[in-house]
């Protein structure tokens, strides 16, 4: 009898999964309607988004789309079903939001139009349970490895998914695979994508991938964007801090950019939001809760945040510009939404999912030269430093019980203790940082191993490091504990490679404290 995994592989293929050659990412050449699969997201009690997008070359006008939910596979139990209409405004894609289903059940779902049949969907509401199983899954670059943590990923047992940004790249078509070019943009040459055909083109490409489809129908996710999805360490509405000549943008030129973008990623995911096209603004902060188990508060930390100090060339630069920057990460209304929703929480653990490390981390100068011999990050936590004292002491202020910080970003593996002054580490730890490692994004081998042996005495706030490896995390939170399994594969240099688990940490409630 086959496996989950491999009912779910043929489910991809059979929608026409095979990658869209560079360039005709709106065309399917097997015939399929639904290329790019189906996804469903933001789980709630009673209801979930469902994605699919149909796919047809000179497909213009509005098709009428019909849904289907079902407790069983084959649908003899269908429990909710209706129409909706595809339209060519938003790349005929559809998002339905199905209500008034049980909680903390499992159903299957599906799409009809034009006479063809989409692939079938597994989701799951959110419920009172004894225990959550969810994975967390970052930074996939398509031109840098093939997915096999995805295959992975869909053959665990799992109730949620949790992407934290970096979905899709922006970057020219440069790849030493064939097969993984990304498509062309309409400005070739500026290594960043511009129209809204650029990026919906770029996310088409990426939702071929039959891995991310088998993925995304095995189970819910809950996504956030972080920079790659628009443009490499944008701040708000300001360009990315190396661009120049006919890279660098206006605030205006960038505002039309950054609509597109968001406009893209809205049409490409099952996210619950309210788009209005053409605006450079779509609020993505939300929250989640699974029964009093868990509190997931989900950050952008992107589309508010004041620029990152000091100009530095790539944000790499002095700590002490981030010490210094009183600034803002999340804006100051994502800020007090955050702060009342863990001040009032019903939750035994309360979850902070957002983009780039909350941990201090100090690097040893990446271009080797001497001085200055320790850098920072300052497009993650550590260039707003102010803002990161202040939260954690909150945390402790306020007694947050079990607060947990989720973060990628980096492409490699940290797992950290957080405390509101990291030069005093006989504070007790106000909370615990789970980052996750890439799908596929490149991490620097070369910086692996002195990250290893620095780590002890720069940052001994950091339990685990690695940077040597590709994959994802897999959780299982209780009331008493939290595992966090770092799950890897071999190589990314092939389609299929093993999954394994590389290292397994624990926090019992009520410490904050990491344990192996």
């Amino acid at each position: 009898m086959p496996d989950r995994r491999h009912v779910l592989a043929g489910a991809a293929l059979a929608a026409g999964a095979a990658a869209i050659p560079a360039g005709t990412a709106y065309a399917d050449a097997s015939g399929s309607l639904f290329p790019l699969g189906v996804a469903s997201g933001d789980p709630l009690p009673h209801a979930v988004i469902l994605w699919t997008r149909l796919v047809r070359a000179g497909l213009r006008r509005p098709v009428e789309v019909e849904w289907q939910v079902a407790r069983d596979e084959r649908f003899r139990r269908v429990v909710r079903h209706g129409r909706t209409t595809a339209r060519a405004e938003l790349a005929h894609s559809v998002h339905v939001d199905a209500r008034g289903l049980d909680d903390g059940h499992d159903y299957f779902y599906r799409f009809r139009a034009l006479g063809q049949i989409s692939p079938v969907g597994r989701t799951r509401t959110t419920g009172h349970a004894s225990r959550l199983r969810f994975g967390v899954v970052n930074c996939q670059d398509f031109q840098n490895g093939y997915w096999p943590a995805y295959w992975g990923l869909a053959a665990e047992d799992l109730d949620v998914v949790v992407h934290l940004g970096d979905y899709i790249y922006e970057y020219d078509p440069s790849s030493r695979f064939a097969d993984r070019r990304h498509t062309t943009p309409a400005t070739p040459g500026l290594d960043q994508l511009v129209t809204l055909d650029d990026y919906r083109a770029r996310h088409a490409q990426y939702k071929t991938d039959p891995a991310l489809q088998a993925a995304h129908a095995a189970f819910p996710w809950i996504v956030t964007w972080d920079d790659h999805e628009t443009e490499n360490n944008y701040a708000g509405l300001i360009d990315e801090v190396d661009d120049t000549g006919a890279k660098l943008q206006t605030r205006a030129e960038f505002t039309r950019q950054r609509a597109a973008a968001y406009q893209a990623y809205y049409e490409h995911m099952p996210i619950r939001a309210d788009l209005r096209p053409g605006r450079a603004d779509l609020r993505i902060f939300r929250r989640f809760d699974f029964g009093r188990l868990l509190r997931l508060n989900v950050l952008d930390t992107r589309q508010y945040r004041t620029d990152q100090p000091g100009g530095f060339p790539g944000d790499f630069g002095l700590a002490e510009a981030g010490l210094a920057n009183n600034g803002t990460l999340t804006g100051e209304d994502q800020e007090r939404w955050l702060r009342a929703g863990l001040d009032h929480s019903p939750a035994r653990w309360n979850v902070v999912a957002q983009q780039v490390m909350m941990s201090r981390i100090k690097f040893p100068n990446p271009t080797g030269a001497p001085v200055p011999p320790i850098v920072a990050n300052l497009d993650q936590w550590d260039g707003y430093a102010p803002q990161r004292t202040r939260f954690l002491n909150h945390l402790a202020e306020k007694r947050v019980e079990n607060p947990v910080i989720l973060a990628g970003d980096i492409h490699s593996t940290w797992f950290s203790e957080l405390r509101p002054d990291f030069d005093r580490p006989e504070q007790k730890p106000v909370a615990v940082e789970f980052t996750a490692t890439s799908v596929s994004s490149d991490f620097p081998i070369a910086f692996d191993g002195p990250l290893k042996q620095v780590n002890p005495v720069l940052n001994p706030h950091v339990r685990y490091f690695d940077g040597s490896r590709r994959g994802y995390l897999r959780c299982l939170v209780t009331r008493s504990v939290w595992h966090t399994d770092v799950r890897t594969v071999e190589t990314i240099d092939v389609r299929d490679s093993p999954v394994t688990t590389s290292a397994a940490w624990a926090v019992e409630a009520g410490t904050s404290v990491l344990t192996r």
